[in-house]
């Protein structure tokens, strides 16, 4: 009975979503269980304690479950940005927390109870359902293969971003936005004949990619789907000139805009901000002279020691070390399927299938990107948090398990997330690196 819950591909919404309740039921006992005398770091008491008052309310799930970044996200909900360092976390999800709160003040600032970290707790576990379903639809549009499809999004419940997908992170609403980001560029893709409702497909995904963007910045990545699309369009323009090429080249290039002002966007509030005429007196940041004044890197250099191989340290060795196996898994898959995008996906054999390739190969290309740029420039621990958000390895994983010849490489992988998520939920509750 319990597998005819848990594993029916006929039932894939009611399965996945049991399966879904199942598992973070058991992050949670883990994240509620761990704290066993005081915390290894009081940065979370002294946060309650200095933003709701010394006699705040704290529940036990938003003192487990507010650690690191998500200290940041939680003062920009209830404060805004305050602080320049600040902007290097996205304001799109505390905003949100805000937008949620906003018709109901008596629920935040009329009472001294930590109510923003419930918000975006129950925002993080809605975003992550979604993004699940999201996985599962678009990998039906693209494969006519129901397993595939269900086992690809059972690996996302599981991912070894783990307690993240949980927590007032941006995570989980980055990975929901992706998944339906790519889901209405497949889409865009199966309508290509009906050049008005391809157009509003692929703008439509751009415009969501761009929200993506304004929760974690390397949303930008998925800039290549469309930089992939508008070369493509543009080479079909060139060879045979018409107006509906030309309207076929516009919706990647719109779609792109949207994607690039996800990021430009804070950018220029953060400008007007910092560096406009209304600052009078005040002497503008170093940044705001750049040719390209942005805040974000400028407060990743100066505070966060973000940068080209500056975290190629030997101290920092054990953290490349934790972050190697799911290195090799986004830079295994990527490569692939960049060469064979066959070998991680059945494709469907009617429709347009080259065009499904072609979608495919870009997705495992912005993946590499994520991957490299983990180990060049990125803090280098965070991989496994980021690749929560990219579809391919999830199918590329999902194609070793059902696989027989590659079935042993899907188990041990698998393994090794379930693994990961439960020690690494463990850890973050206890205010324990990696972060």
């Amino acid at each position: 009975m319990a597998n005819a819950v848990f594993f029916s591909t006929s039932q894939p919404t009611k399965s996945l979503t049991a399966l879904f309740a199942a598992w973070k039921a058991f992050l949670l006992a883990i994240a509620l269980g761990a704290a066993v005398g005081p915390d290894y770091d009081t940065s979370t008491s002294l946060f309650f304690e200095r933003l709701y008052g010394s006699h705040a309310h704290v529940p036990a799930l938003a003192a487990r479950l507010t650690r690191w970044d998500a200290l940041y996200f939680m003062h920009y909900a209830r404060n805004g940005y305050v602080y320049e360092q600040e902007w290097a976390f996205g304001a799109a999800m505390p905003t949100v927390v805000r937008g949620v709160l906003a018709p109901f003040p008596s629920w935040s600032f009329g009472a001294n109870a930590a109510v923003e970290p419930l918000v975006a707790i129950t925002l993080a576990h809605v975003s992550h359902l979604i993004a699940v379903l999201a996985l599962y639809r678009l990998t039906m549009v693209i494969s006519n293969d129901t397993k595939l499809a269900f086992v690809a999004s059972a690996l996302h419940i599981i991912s070894p971003a783990g307690l993240f997908l949980s927590a007032p992170y941006a995570e989980s609403p980055f990975a929901c936005l992706s998944f339906i980001g790519n889901l209405l560029f497949a889409l865009g893709i199966r309508n290509k004949r009906d050049q008005l409702k391809r157009l509003a497909l692929v703008v439509g995904a751009g415009a969501i990619f761009g929200l993506a963007t304004a929760f974690r910045s390397n949303g930008l990545s998925s800039g290549v789907l469309f930089v992939v699309g508008a070369v493509n369009c543009l080479l079909a323009f060139a060879r045979r000139p018409s107006l509906s090429r030309l309207l076929t080249l516009a919706a990647p290039v719109v779609g792109g805009i949207c994607v690039a002002a996800g990021s430009i966007m804070p950018q220029f509030v953060a400008w007007r901000r910092y560096c406009g005429a209304s600052l009078d007196d005040l002497e503008p940041r170093p940044w705001c002279s750049r040719t390209v004044p942005s805040i974000y890197t400028f407060v990743q250099d100066e505070y966060w020691n973000v940068g080209f191989l500056r975290y190629w340290t030997l101290n920092q060795l054990p953290l490349f070390l934790l972050a190697s196996p799911m290195l090799t898994i986004l830079l295994k898959s990527g490569s692939d399927i960049v060469r064979d995008p066959l070998r991680g996906l059945r494709l469907l054999k009617s429709g347009p299938v080259e065009d499904y390739r072609m979608f495919v190969r870009a997705l495992a290309a912005s993946q590499l990107l994520v991957a490299v740029l983990a180990i060049t420039t990125y803090h280098v621990q965070i991989v496994s948090r980021l690749s929560s958000g990219y579809p391919v390895w999830y199918w590329w994983v999902a194609g070793c398990l059902i696989d027989k010849r590659r079935q042993s490489w899907g188990l041990t992988i698998a393994i090794f997330m379930a693994m990961y998520a439960g020690i690494q939920g463990g850890l973050f509750a206890s205010f324990l690196p990696p972060a």
